[in-house]
């Protein structure tokens, strides 16, 4: 049977080991350039392998949060990508594992509701924050995050996904060659398979999408169509009054715009899978699905996260006719070159499946000084059976 306990900053063994140290970049001669903006962890064990860890800043206060937790039987990681400000994305990062520790617990199980109740708890806490703190600061109305999650368990990888933020699986082909094969969609008005979306669930709302500087926003505010807070998108209760012209609507808001509603799935593990890429979208809009696979695939092991990084920071040069050594000239911020970029990959060495192996347990939050997971209640004694 599954034995659950939860404790008071307790990881499933006892307490947590926090980690977060801003390990700076390096000279690994990759580039041949030091990065003070990037932070990464090279390479730290997980439930089922290794795991990479890197955040690079672009934005004057990071937007980017994200974490990975690892037991001996389980492993979660996610990626938070917000916008508006920082608050929404931290209090993801804050309260999620926890929210789903704690159903997990009630519940003795890992699954798809599990995940989905989790993730409706953390909408609802940031909103009543919302309540409670839009005397004091009315735009915290205007801030939310993307939010995307993976719990992998005895063989099986669930995974939810809010906004634009990506997972992608490294596969291996029968030809021996890596295959990116992408694990969500975005949710993102930039695809016409969302703006029909929007478009049939609104039918009575001309406005629902407009197109300001050749770019697709809902409302004409918003490209992501899913996210955790925007409460101003997504209730009456939250608009802004008159005094606030930037966050006014043209018209109305009469019913929610944007929804908190995750996008869901579960896979079996294969043999052919080789690892999972999870990153924000700073690194898919300077590199794709397939480069990124092949780049995993083709260098070693440690300190890959912070190569994706740097491929996409190299990129984002060449795009504004500079090098990447130029480009770290830059003084920050350098949000006019490049976006928050979080990045962690993780490895799946399948010979462990069939081991008791004993790992470490760690509670990894990307680009903070001290990880302090104190108010946290840790899922305990996840057996490596289901029965």
């Amino acid at each position: 049977m599954l034995s659950w306990v939860q404790g008071k900053a307790t990881s499933c063994f006892g307490p947590v080991r926090k980690y977060g140290r801003m390990n700076r970049d390096d000279d690994d001669g990759d580039e041949g350039a030091e990065d003070a903006q990037l932070w990464f962890r090279n390479l730290d064990p997980h439930s089922l392998g290794e795991f990479s860890f890197a955040v690079v800043q672009g934005n004057p206060v990071l937007e980017d949060q994200s974490q990975v937790e690892t037991c001996r039987n389980f492993t979660f990681l996610g990626v938070y990508d917000g916008h508006g400000g920082p608050e929404a994305s931290r209090y993801v990062r804050e309260h999620l594992f926890s929210n789903f520790a704690r159903l997990a617990g009630e519940n003795r199980a890992i699954s798809e509701d599990v995940l989905r109740n989790a993730i409706g708890a953390t909408e609802e806490g940031f909103l009543n924050s919302v309540r409670a703190t839009v005397g004091a600061k009315p735009t915290i109305v205007a801030v939310g995050s993307c939010c995307l999650v993976g719990v992998l368990w005895n063989g099986t990888l669930h995974i939810a996904n809010l906004g634009d933020s990506r997972a992608v699986m490294g596969v291996l082909n029968r030809f021996r060659k890596i295959v990116a094969e992408p694990l969500t969609s975005d949710h993102n008005a930039s695809l016409e398979e969302i703006r029909r979306e929007l478009r049939s669930q609104h039918p009575d709302d001309p406005h629902i999408l407009v197109q300001k500087d050749g770019v697709w926003r809902i409302k004409g505010v918003i490209q992501v169509s899913k996210a955790i807070g925007d409460a101003h998108l997504k209730s009456t209760e939250f608009v802004l009054d008159p005094s606030f012209p930037r966050y006014q609507l043209n018209e109305p808001l009469t019913r929610p715009v944007l929804s908190a509603e995750p996008s869901i799935s579960t896979r079996v593990i294969g043999p052919k899978d080789k690892f999972l890429i999870f990153a924000s979208d700073g690194l898919w809009d300077h590199v794709t699905n397939q480069e990124a696979a092949e780049l995993v695939h083709k260098y070693p092991r440690a300190g890959i996260a912070k190569r994706l990084i740097k491929k996409a920071l190299t990129e984002a040069a060449r795009k504004n006719r500079m090098t990447y050594a130029e480009l770290l000239q830059r003084t920050p911020p350098r949000r006019q070159f490049h976006d928050d970029i979080s990045v962690i990959v993780l490895f799946l060495d399948h010979k462990l499946l069939s081991k008791q192996t004993s790992v470490t347990e760690l509670s990894v939050r990307g680009f903070t000084e001290n990880a302090d997971a104190s108010d946290f209640s840790f899922v305990d004694g996840i057996e490596a059976n289901r029965s």
